[in-house]
């Protein structure tokens, strides 16, 4: 699962940074290609994409900071959306 979901993340992010080679594990908040409202952007599109609402504690930077964080978030979204 999460290498679908990395792939769908890599696809968001290839329309706005074009010949963006970015590592599972490479932080994009220190590669300078985040700001605010992209920060919004991101969150927006994990909401549409994924089907689950991002909570307020969700909004931890960690969760966004890498492919992998982020990854991780969307898989525990989706687990406990199917368990509840």
């Amino acid at each position: 699962m999460a290498t679908n979901i990395k792939a769908k993340i890599r696809a968001f992010l290839a329309r706005f940074f074009h010949d963006l080679n970015l590592a599972d594990d490479e932080d994009i908040f220190a590669l300078g290609f985040i700001n605010s409202l992209f920060a919004m952007q991101l969150v927006l599109f994990v909401e549409s994409e994924f089907g689950f609402k991002v909570e307020d504690s969700d909004l931890d930077i960690d969760n966004f900071r890498t492919l992998n964080a982020l990854a991780n978030l969307i898989e525990r979204k989706i687990v406990a959306q199917s368990v509840a």
